[in-house]
Parts: structure tokens; C-alpha cells; sequence
């Protein structure tokens, strides 16, 4: 598999040519990547377009899994409108053929000059990752992804998200929002259109919030759904001033739809909507609150085990004696 908008780019780890868009309509290069990834806002980003040859991604979209019920549960443990398949490789040639580019060292060299961000690493389990498929209804709030895999500890670094559907209208929804701040009422956000054969990488940071809007194709429109492929990279180190505890996927909640305000006359399709919103703030709670529990649970194995108490009974006597001095 060969990017439509790279040559042979490095030697060594060293980038030795530019980028060329082999259809000669759009001229770009890494450097030019570079600094539009940089300067982006609200965080650093860049959209890649087009990403792979007609060929390649063509192949990529006629393979593309078929939605199944068992491969669509959700963190809420319910099937859900968004099925993903975390086993890349496993899908079929093409799929054998991008994974061996994501993974090459070519590639990585060229996401390093791209981003600034050495010694990248690959996650061969595709854990989060892999195809992503979302049906029409669907929608993901804002948020910000776990910060450490699961497994190696690794830090997490940047998302790299390629669409394969078809075509795309914005008036769909579906875009792929950057948000500055989804907690605060002055949230501004830059919206990237899903099209076809268009890559979108993102660091990932304790601010990188993002999301989508509902899937909504106009009434009597022919099905749609959101095809992408993720893929996310990781370093086994991170600048001190940008590491945060471990924590999971933090989720906003959308806000009512801005036409809902004082004097306006609710309509049916307005119900829908806050039901939706209210239900997957229950679920929201819900998760939490078993998550809590988990925590409880832990947190009494270790204060129950011997080896706390053991530990307790050492260093209680240099407590005891701090506070001696402390006192007098």
C-alpha cells in the first residue's frame, strides 16, 4: 500500500524528500504539513487529503466489515448504532496491506516530522482503534481520550482517523468537531468534514475534546452510516508538563440545541432529542457509579490486606513522633 501524498521519505529516520501529490492538482509537502499541524486550532491538527491512491482506498471502502449487532455493544453494555472491528489485520488484504504501512517505519518517520513528537509506537492490538462504524441517529459527545494504554502504559500521543465512506454532505452531520472547551458556554470549535479518502491526525492531550453531531441524512434519503478507520499512536515517555493521571474517556454532555429557548414552541423532533440527551446522561451516571464501586472494591482489598496493615504498623511510630515535635 503507498500514500497518494508521499514518495520514499526517509532514510534512516530522516526525511530525505517532500511530499507530492502525484495527481499534480494540489502541491504539498511535509514541511507544509508540519506547519499547519502546528499553528492549527484549537489544538494541533492536520487533515491529510487525498490520503491513500483511488485504488487503495476504493479497496479499503468495497472491504469495509458489514455492521453486526456483536461487534456494536457500548461501554453501557447495550447495542448501540456504532460497531468497530479492532482487528485490522484480520479484515482482508487491503486491510493486511494499510496495516503494514501504519506500522512501517516510513510512516512513523513521517508522522515524527509532521508532529514533532519522537520515538512513536504502534499498538498492534488496535485497542479503541481499528473500523469504526456509526449508523444514522448516532452521535459522540465531546470528550478526551484515555490517556495511557491499558496494557503497556504507554502515553498516548496522537489520533489518526481516515474516512472510507462513499461521499459525505455536511448537512448530515456526522463532522468531525475540535473543540476549545466543551465545559465553558464560549466553547468554540473547528468542524472537519468526513469526506471520502480524507485523514485526520490530532495529538492527544488533556484538552484534545472532540466529537460528533447526529447523524441525520434528510427524510427519504438512501441509508448512510460513517465509515472510518482509527488508528492511534503512543511514546513511552511524555514532557512532564503535559502528563496527567491515568484516567478513562471523559465524556461532556451536549447541551440543549441552541433553537431551544424562551418563547419557542417545543416540537416532537425536540422531544426526541432531549429524551436522548437525559437518557445517555442516566447511562452516564450509571457507568460512573459501577466504576465507583470497582474503586470501593479495590481500594478495600488493598486496605484489608496484610501487607497495608504491616505497613501501617511500621511507619505509625515516625507519625507519632512527627507529631510529638509538631506539637511542642
Amino acid at each position: 500500500m503507498r500514500l497518494l501524498c508521499w514518495a520514499r521519505l526517509h532514510k534512516g529516520d530522516t526525511l530525505t524528500r517532500g511530499l507530492q501529490l502525484l495527481d499534480g492538482q494540489v502541491e504539498a509537502d511535509a514541511d507544509r504539513l508540519r506547519e499547519e499541524f502546528q499553528t492549527a486550532r484549537p489544538f494541533r491538527h492536520v487533515v491529510m487529503r487525498p490520503f491513500l491512491e483511488a485504488q487503495e482506498i476504493e479497496e479499503l471502502a468495497r472491504s469495509f466489515p458489514p455492521f453486526e449487532d456483536r461487534y456494536a455493544t457500548n461501554e453501557f453494555e447495550k447495542v448501540g448504532r456504532k460497531a468497530y472491528r479492532p482487528d485490522l489485520p484480520g479484515l482482508g488484504p487491503a486491510y493486511r496491506q494499510l496495516d503494514g504501512m501504519l506500522k512501517s517505519r516510513e510512516f512513523l518517520a513521517l508522522m515524527t516530522h509532521i508532529t514533532g513528537i519522537p520515538k512513536l509506537l504502534y499498538d498492534p492490538r488496535y485497542i479503541g482503534g481499528g473500523t469504526h462504524e456509526n449508523l444514522a441517529g448516532n452521535e459522540l459527545d465531546p470528550h478526551v481520550d484515555f490517556n495511557y494504554h491499558p496494557t503497556t502504559g504507554w502515553h498516548r500521543r496522537l489520533n489518526l482517523i481516515l474516512f472510507v465512506h462513499p461521499k459525505w454532505d455536511a448537512s448530515w452531520g456526522g463532522c468531525l468537531d475540535l473543540h476549545r472547551d466543551p465545559w465553558s458556554r464560549d466553547d468554540v470549535f473547528t468542524s472537519v468534514v468526513p469526506h471520502y479518502n480524507h485523514c485526520v491526525l490530532f495529538e492527544t492531550t488533556e484538552h484534545s475534546w472532540h466529537g460528533f453531531r447526529r447523524i441525520e441524512p434528510p427524510a427519504g434519503h438512501e441509508p448512510v452510516s460513517r465509515k472510518s478507520i482509527a488508528v492511534y499512536y503512543y511514546t513511552k515517555q511524555r514532557p512532564p508538563d503535559e502528563t496527567a493521571p491515568s484516567h478513562a474517556t471523559v465524556y461532556v454532555q451536549r447541551k440543549l440545541p441552541e433553537h431551544i429557548v424562551p418563547g419557542y414552541q417545543v416540537q416532537p423532533s425536540d422531544l426526541q432529542a432531549i429524551d436522548s440527551l437525559f437518557e445517555r446522561r442516566d447511562q452516564q451516571i450509571r457507568f460512573l457509579y459501577e466504576r465507583e464501586k470497582e474503586y470501593a472494591e479495590v481500594y478495600g482489598k488493598i486496605i484489608d490486606s496484610p501487607t497495608f496493615r504491616l505497613s501501617q504498623a511500621l511507619v505509625w511510630p515516625a507519625k507519632k513522633l512527627r507529631n510529638l515535635f509538631r506539637g511542642g
